[in-house]
């Protein structure tokens, strides 16, 4: 089939879409923390039983070592770092602007696999980085209105939490190391069961700092909770099973770039969900940084 990859990558990025929403809802319910662990276990679910009927394995005992060296890489920085960053910034600024900064992964999955994996990079990425920059700059920024006391007029200042902002650029940089590692690890074998190692992997990640932590008391409290389980357990199928399963796909049949900048288009298709759901009053600068940012995501592969 022809364009499988590209397929899959637009597939992924309604699934994450729906994913973003859901998992905001929740970790606003039970705690981002929370919700990080119980999803990746219901993922794990809904992925072995699928691997079972779809492999005849209930878990990958197939895979080889260098398969599970760099997939549970992949899946400690991509779920474990990038997502404890991601779903906490959630909280703190909301899903779609989250979204907007994990605008940036494709640029940096780029980067990485041009280094990594050799992958082209187009001559107009540099254009496209300052665009995607650019539209992401004009809804997280805004002009301060008062004078400092140097006198100096429209300082910028931003429109959202810092640490909320920064916490997404780590579930960014999360999200492209994580791919790049996927696509090494995955070579020859299956995309599912390389979906069950990274989630394993992420699993055992947030099992160890919770044990640190002393969450576990947490964990079971929210697990308690029936309409919060509910929702989590919707963005867990499209989220760990089928967007991060057909991410993979993505990434195995197209370039990692080329994947990633279809997957980009989160920020827009989040929009009107956003608005719908949540009520949440959108401006028309919001909207054409949106629209910007995943633009520029487009140009870097031109």
């Amino acid at each position: 089939m022809n364009h499988i990859g590209e397929f899959a990558a637009l597939l992924t990025a309604f699934f994450w879409t729906v994913t973003a929403i859901t998992f905001e809802a929740a970790s606003r319910k039970i705690g981002s923390m929370v919700v990080n662990i119980l999803r990746l276990i219901i993922g794990f679910i809904f992925l072995s039983i699928f691997a079972f009927f779809y492999r005849g394995y209930l878990f990958p005992v197939d895979a080889g070592w260098q398969n599970w060296l760099w997939l549970s890489l992949s899946g400690l920085i991509g779920f474990t770092f990038g997502d404890l960053c991601l779903f906490q910034s959630f909280v703190l600024i909301g899903a779609r602007v989250s979204m907007l900064i994990m605008a940036l992964a494709p640029p940096m999955t780029a980067l990485l696999a041009w280094m990594v994996l050799g992958e082209k990079l187009s001559l107009l990425s540099c254009i496209g980085m300052v665009v995607t920059l650019s539209g992401i700059a004009l809804v997280v920024l805004r002009k301060k209105g008062e004078n400092d006391k140097n006198g100096l007029m429209n300082i910028l200042k931003f429109s959202y939490p810092f640490w909320g902002l920064l916490l997404a650029f780590g579930g960014a940089v999360g999200q492209s190391v994580g791919l790049v590692l996927s696509k090494v690890g995955m070579q020859g074998y299956d995309t599912f069961a390389s979906t069950q190692i990274r989630v394993m992997a992420g699993t055992a990640g947030f099992a160890l700092i919770y044990s640190f932590m002393g969450k576990w008391k947490d964990v079971l409290r929210g697990a308690a909770r029936a309409k919060p389980m509910a929702i989590l357990s919707l963005g867990a199928f499209f989220g760990p099973f089928l967007g991060v399963s057909f991410s993979l796909i993505a990434v195995k049949y197209a370039d990692a770039g080329i994947a990633s900048t279809i997957m980009a288009i989160v920020p827009v298709l989040i929009i009107p969900a956003s608005m719908i759901l949540y009520k949440e009053k959108i401006s028309l600068k919001e909207i054409i940084g949106a629209i910007l940012a995943v633009g520029g995501v487009a140009i870097f592969f031109l």
